[in-house]
């Protein structure tokens, strides 16, 4: 890797946990709190089928809100544990900790979160990774903080060294890093030995500056799962047809060609005169199943069904997120996997 013991591992690897934080009135759900709870409750009780939930939670009122909700749900609560620490929002994935296997212990990797780049008010979730640490569930880890600005959204590995993510949103955030800096930086943060980019794609909607895991997801060393758009009259449909060509010329570690698994189009969803931005790509994986975006579309059979492919040896749990796409992210955005060992519980 890079002469080290650091080891980024890949999100099919087996996990402790998946955290989260619950939604309140305080948050920009505010506006639509009931149907988001539903998404929660679902996801929640999705989750812990499977590993045990860690969810943050701002105050001992939301706690109580939301042990009860999901008690009232069947939620298996003996696999659920509340962490009480404030928060701006709920999108983990880009604020939680990037957490790296370090010899026999574990890194949290605390870059920095500016609402991706300065769009909405980040100062407590920039706070959250190191908060985590003082935490006895996380305290048994080293804890790095980096003054760059990095979201665990805009970065997929296959745990064995190789790093996928896109243009776009890293030369948003850094405008005057070129890719080869950028590259070196992410290689000896990462613990990557070559880092593959997207120039393509994006989603209508999407505030993240085309986060990957909304577009092209690894769903092994050799495959990648990845948003398509078969339909010619959408505004998509070149830019996901040009990135679908970058995808075919990567090369993995053997020098193959990726096995690719197009995901299909659902139709468009609007708020308004705002489209919202549904992927089926921003799928979780847990322990022995992946959690699937649904939208309450005709697409969601068939796009379980290509992840099922992807996916042979897991159980494709399908979860409604047509709630949750009101503010640009689903599943995958919502949560960050903690690998096995890394957390006390």
């Amino acid at each position: 890797m890079t002469g080290t013991a650091l080891r980024f591992p890949a999100e099919w690897e087996s996990q402790s946990a998946i955290l989260l934080a619950w939604p309140h009135a305080e948050t920009d759900w505010a506006d639509r709190l009931g149907e988001v709870e539903e998404s929660y409750i679902a996801l929640v009780a999705a989750i812990t089928r499977y590993q045990p939930a860690l969810i943050c939670v701002a105050d001992a009122d939301v706690e109580a809100y939301a042990r009860a909700r999901l008690a009232s749900a069947r939620v298996d609560m003996a696999r659920v544990r509340f962490l009480g620490l404030d928060y701006d929002d709920t999108w983990l994935r880009d604020s939680g900790p990037v957490t790296l296997e370090d010899g026999g212990g574990f890194r949290m990797l605390d870059f920095r979160f500016t609402g991706w780049g300065g769009k909405f008010e980040a100062g407590r979730d920039d706070r959250l990774a190191g908060r985590l640490h003082e935490l006895p569930e996380f305290s048994g880890n080293d804890l790095q903080s980096i003054d760059f600005a990095l979201e665990g959204g805009a970065i997929e590995t296959d745990g064995q060294g190789t790093l996928l993510t896109t243009w776009r949103c890293l030369h948003e955030r850094h405008p005057g890093l070129g890719r080869g800096e950028l590259e070196e930086r992410l290689r000896e943060w990462l613990a990557q030995e070559r880092v593959l980019w997207l120039d393509r794609g994006y989603l209508e909607g999407d505030d993240t500056d085309a986060h990957i895991d909304t577009l092209a997801r690894f769903a092994a060393a050799d495959a990648i799962v990845h948003q398509a758009c078969d339909d010619p009259d959408d505004a998509h449909h070149a830019e996901l047809a040009a990135m679908a060509a970058e995808l075919a010329a990567l090369r993995d570690r053997q020098g193959r060609p990726y096995r690719l698994f197009p995901l299909p189009w659902p139709r468009p969803i609007h708020d308004g005169a705002r489209r919202l931005a549904a992927s089926y790509a921003n799928f979780l994986i847990v322990n022995d199943a992946v959690l699937m975006p649904a939208y309450d579309d005709p697409a969601d059979a068939e796009a379980r069904a290509v992840l099922q492919r992807a996916f042979p040896a897991r159980e494709i749990v399908p979860v409604p997120c047509r709630a949750l796409i009101w503010q640009n992210g689903s599943l995958h955005c919502l949560t960050m996997q903690l690998p096995a060992g890394s957390v006390a519980l």
